[in-house]
């Protein structure tokens, strides 16, 4: 089964112009903060699935995590991460970052850099609760090389496809597809950027690329 998800239907958060959270702006795929469906809390272990848009100079200023696996991948521009493991990184376009903040820990993020800054946020449940932070930075994340997750039970792959290209869609008990950029089809549904589909018990799909495009696949051990 394919449940299509569309960029338009995402909960818009931040402020791009005023207050605490200016020059931020957020869409959300799931459930978050003030804005709650009891349909949409997750898919599997993906909590949720963040397109954060940060201006020059915006960012999110030090705020606590604890039992949550989130994985960031930069669309365009440059984040700033700092953290109270002593962590403090620049992660650019085409980068995945990975923090485990496990029993707890604080983190900064911010767009230093004087060009608009895009990046795609997700956070997933751990099997186990507890343990120590952690934190991994890939730079220039091959598409060659998923992104293994065994804290949540998850795997990551990139797919850059030119038009009229074709991709296999992981067989796995669940698939989460966002669209980074560009058009492509699955199964039939077309999807744009920022559109997303939660896949059950997927078997034999591909991804055509109806234009060049980007898209992230969680390869989901269970849903």
């Amino acid at each position: 089964m394919i449940d299509v998800r569309r960029s338009g239907d995402r909960f818009r958060g931040g402020d791009p112009a005023t207050g605490d959270s200016a020059g931020i702006e957020t869409l959300h795929a799931f459930s978050f903060g003030r804005f709650y469906d009891p349909d949409n809390l997750r898919f599997g272990p993906i909590l949720a699935c963040n397109e954060e848009r940060l201006a020059p100079g915006a960012g999110f200023d030090e705020h606590p995590h604890s039992h949550t696996e989130i994985v960031t991948w930069v669309v365009e521009g440059e984040l700033t991460h700092r953290d109270s493991a002593s962590h403090a990184t620049v992660v650019r376009a085409g980068d995945v970052q990975h923090l485990s903040s496990a029993a707890g820990v604080r983190h900064v993020e911010r767009n230093d850099g004087e060009q608009p800054l895009t990046f795609i946020q997700m956070w997933l449940v751990p099997l186990e609760p507890g343990g120590e932070p952690s934190y991994t930075h890939v730079a220039g994340m091959a598409e060659s090389t998923p992104y293994v997750l065994p804290e949540a039970g998850a795997m990551l792959h990139v797919r850059r496809v030119s038009e009229g290209e074709r991709t296999a869609v992981p067989d796995a008990a669940g698939v989460y597809v966002h669209v980074v950029r560009g058009r492509v089809a699955i199964g039939g549904e077309e999807l744009g950027p920022g559109d997303s589909a939660r896949i059950t018990e997927a078997e034999g799909l591909e991804l055509v690329a109806l234009e060049p495009s980007e898209a992230l696949l969680w390869e989901l051990a269970s849903v």
